[in-house]
């Protein structure tokens, strides 16, 4: 006895062929071609893969039939247009034409057989990627053969090589086990990764404020660095300069308010209003910086805009490498010095490691690396951290800008510092 299907899987499905129907016709209307597909095709297939599923939804023997008619038919098409010249004058060799013909025939089973968004998705997806053409083309023009290979070795790192890693810790010296030390890797490579892209292949973001702002996500003591170099050089104004420094700063501290949630909520609570209240502070002194401070007369404007892009691209093997082992390496000193100083110790420590890359030591924290402290005394020393490094910030911006070009900016970097330490003091009960 044949189940009949709802009537929201039916218009769904409806729904769903129409809708990519149109997209296709839509999209093949420039070319005088015509093609097997469309507005009545492509629902009358759905409905057909439809019906021959529910005659046998158990073993597709109806379905399958359909399908290999199916894929006859399209091959003998294929076989008769291969030679022919698109628009371009190129051989006609595209499978767009076919595989969306067999698309709409399995949307018929799948509306019927599963959940509502698994047809959506399907369906909204191929429309995208048809639609879509021109600009998929002009990404992969764009795209090195080097951003490819890199982006293959972030699957390493996630795909393979964390899933194999124990999860159990190897030395009784931390805590730490080897998996949760790589997927801190991934998790800071992932976020350094999302905005180095956008730097490189989003226009805006490499201009104006948006490239300080992405810094922050990347790296904002590269951002300083690279900001107060130009602002020496009178590549880019000193109004843009201070105001970038400043707000690749106050980025960092939401970027470290996201690294620590994602490892430990509760200590993401406890620094959630510091870390945003230093944040909106320099949010607030980079608009006054942008808005009230002029560049003197003398300064390009017309390059004012166009910032260099910072740091190299954060998923190499060699740089997480090297990220992994510092991160083991922190780990192992932060419980030394915890065993013989305390929490005194560990708040030496934090500033120490801000004048190197501070994200390890945060996130050995946020993983429960250094056991026996309290949220307060763990927040405390991720604000030292934080702080050590703005000073380690203000340093580079007047040293690399030659004094007076960015000195407001370093002066703002040393108070954020200054009210960090002040926080982190009232935190950890000094």
């Amino acid at each position: 006895m044949i189940s009949p299907p709802s009537l929201t899987s039916v218009g769904l499905l409806l729904g769903l062929s129409l809708f990519l129907g149109l997209a296709f016709e839509d999209f093949f209307a420039r070319g005088d071609t015509k093609r097997p597909g469309g507005i009545r095709t492509f629902p009358m297939l759905a409905l057909a893969g439809g019906v021959l599923y529910l005659f046998d939804p158990t073993h597709f023997i109806p379905f399958t039939g359909g399908l290999i008619v199916l894929g006859a038919w399209l091959a003998i098409f294929y076989r008769q247009h291969v030679s022919e010249k698109d628009e371009e004058g190129e051989p006609n060799v595209g499978l767009v034409v076919p595989v969306l013909n067999v698309h709409a025939y399995v949307l018929g089973a799948i509306a019927l057989a599963l959940p509502p968004w698994v047809a959506v998705t399907f369906t909204v997806t191929a429309v995208l990627l048809l639609t879509g053409r021109e600009k998929l083309h002009a990404v992969a023009r764009r795209v090195e053969l080097k951003e490819i290979v890199t982006a293959g070795e972030f699957l390493i790192l996630t795909g393979i090589i964390l899933p194999l890693l124990p999860n159990t810790p190897v030395t009784t010296l931390t805590t730490i086990t080897p998996r949760q030390a790589w997927l801190a890797l991934v998790v800071v490579c992932t976020l350094s990764y999302a905005s180095y892209l956008a730097q490189r292949y989003w226009t805006p973001a490499a201009r104006g404020l948006w490239m300080a702002a992405l810094g922050g996500v990347y790296s904002s003591t590269a951002t300083t660095v690279v900001l107060a170099r130009q602002a020496k050089s009178g590549s880019v104004m000193r109004q843009h300069a201070q105001a970038g420094i400043t707000l690749a700063t106050a980025i960092m501290y939401l970027r470290i308010l996201v690294v620590v949630a994602i490892f430990n909520l509760t200590l993401a609570r406890t620094l959630a209003l510091p870390l945003c209240g230093l944040s909106l502070a320099g949010l607030v002194v980079c608009a006054v910086q942008y808005r009230f401070f002029a560049s003197p007369p003398e300064q390009p404007k017309s390059r004012a805009s166009a910032l260099p892009r910072s740091g190299g691209n954060p998923l190499e093997l060699g740089p997480a490498a090297l990220f992994a082992a510092l991160f083991i390496v922190i780990s192992l000193v932060s419980n030394w010095a915890k065993a013989h100083f305390g929490t005194g110790g560990i708040y030496t420590l934090a500033a120490i490691v801000g004048v190197t890359d501070i994200d390890p030591f945060v996130l050995n924290l946020a993983q429960g690396g250094t056991s026996g402290m309290t949220d307060g005394a763990l927040a405390a020393s991720i604000l030292i951290a934080a702080s050590s490094n703005n000073v380690l910030k203000a340093v580079y911006a007047v040293f690399f800008a030659g004094g007076r070009a960015t000195a407001a900016s370093a002066a703002v970097l040393v108070l954020l510092a200054a009210a960090g330490v002040a926080v982190a003091a009232m935190m950890g009960g000094w």
